[in-house]
């Protein structure tokens, strides 16, 4: 079964070094060079649209919240390419069409930004990787680690919730 790739790319493409790039590395990954989404994506409906699809996200070192829309959905991060130091393409696809590589989850949680929390966390269960804002006082945080139930039961006994594995790499 092929998976046909889309890249989805929100900057200018002319003269970016990095777009070219990214689209050499999933072309010698998947033997396909990748369509080019440039403007805002559902990847909710791109996904239920084209179940095959893989869709490569690029995250810049500067950007914040990328993950939030694959909340609650039918997509999954299955991979990660690094592509230079400022990007890496997060591999998304369905829960079906994904199998994971490693052992490397991105658990996303709501956490009230309390220092003995982030103390606790830092111990070795998980590394923060992305965090948002929201209008509530509380933080969307994406965690990367390896042990989900001792991630739950620590973000648990802080009073914080835990909203979903959004994918493994």
């Amino acid at each position: 079964m092929t998976k046909f790739p889309i890249l989805y790319w929100p900057r200018k493409t002319t003269g970016d070094n990095e777009y070219q790039l990214a689209r050499k590395v999933i072309n010698s990954t998947t033997g396909v060079m990748p369509e080019v989404y440039a403007d805002d994506i559902d990847i909710a409906s791109v996904l239920a649209a084209n179940p095959n699809a893989t869709i490569y996200y690029p995250v810049f070192c500067e950007s914040t919240g990328w993950w939030g829309e694959l909340l609650g959905g039918d997509a999954v991060v299955c991979d990660k390419l690094i592509i230079s130091p400022e990007c890496q393409l997060m591999v998304i696809g369905t829960k079906k069409s994904c199998k994971s590589h490693g052992k490397t989850q991105l658990l996303a949680a709501e956490i009230y930004p309390a220092s003995g929390f982030f103390k606790k966390m830092n111990s070795g269960i998980a590394t923060v990787a992305d965090m948002l804002a929201t209008n509530t006082g509380t933080i969307l945080a994406l965690f990367s680690g390896h042990n989900q139930s001792q991630f739950i039961n620590v973000l648990e006994s802080t009073g914080n919730s835990y909203l979903g594995c959004i994918g493994r790499y």
